[in-house]
């Protein structure tokens, strides 16, 4: 794998992503990811993973660069290949910790908050939602993931103003579980996952299952027409021109 990469300690998978300075998300990485969770969750000597990222980035969320290029198959592809590597990530039953080490906004918040627990580095950083300010349809499965966290009512009104919160300000609405130092964002998951592994595994993975069994039927349904009208804002001249400024922005500020 390029951009994926898997070392396994004490029985744990911790899972590094490692796609250039901020983690953006291609459809080569999303895919490696699914791979990578699929290996986990058949690994019958794995009993959970921790999802890192590097310094000041755990991921910025989709590479809108790379994304703005691909032809309508490619799109329609990758949002494919997104929604189901999430479905993959919710359903994944056996325990999942998040070390977000930076800003983790969109697509970035998403991978964090399919996991059970999320500890999150002290800084200035952002973690959040904000496809709707970029001109994206957010899927109603994606809402009923965020609000499983914050609540259906915090996240109507944070999906539609594009919130994003700081590490302190995450942490009061429960959209992380721990702020800490970023010299202990990996004992600190350790420690977390260590609490869940203690006990036996067969009664607390069906309880993972049974709590999670509506969040899961979301990502299992169909979700054509979800992606159908997506795309169709994301080729639309609004949205292109929203993208299209923030990539010049983003290629003017290397």
């Amino acid at each position: 794998m390029n951009f994926v990469t898997v070392t396994v300690d004490q029985r744990i998978s911790h899972i590094y992503l490692d796609r250039g300075k901020s983690n953006a998300l291609d459809q080569q990485m999303i895919e490696e990811l699914r791979q990578t969770i699929i290996e986990a969750r058949e690994n019958p000597a794995i009993e959970g993973i921790i999802l890192h990222g590097k310094a000041d980035f755990f991921s910025a969320g989709l590479d809108l660069v790379a994304l703005y290029e691909y032809n309508e198959d490619e799109v329609r592809r990758f949002w494919h290949t997104f929604l189901d590597f999430v479905r993959t990530l919710v359903s994944f039953d056996k325990p999942a910790v998040a070390a977000i080490s930076g800003h983790s906004p969109a697509g970035g918040c998403v991978v964090a908050i399919c996991c059970d627990y999320r500890i999150m580095a002290q800084g200035d950083y952002i973690i959040g939602l904000n496809e709707i300010p970029v001109g994206l349809i957010v899927p109603e499965s994606i809402f009923q993931l965020y609000g499983f966290w914050l609540g259906q009512a915090r996240a109507y009104r944070y999906l539609l103003e594009g919130k994003l919160l700081n590490p302190r300000d995450a942490l009061e609405v429960g959209l992380v579980d721990e702020v800490v130092d970023i010299k202990s964002i990996r004992t600190t998951a350790e420690r977390q996952i260590g609490k869940y592994t203690q006990y036996e595994q067969n009664a607390w993975r069906q309880s993972k299952r049974h709590l999670r069994r509506s969040l899961i039927a979301q990502f299992e349904a169909d979700q054509t027409d979800a992606i159908e009208a997506l795309l169709k804002r994301w080729w639309s001249p609004a949205t292109r021109t929203i993208l299209k400024a923030i990539i010049d922005n983003l290629k003017g500020g290397k």
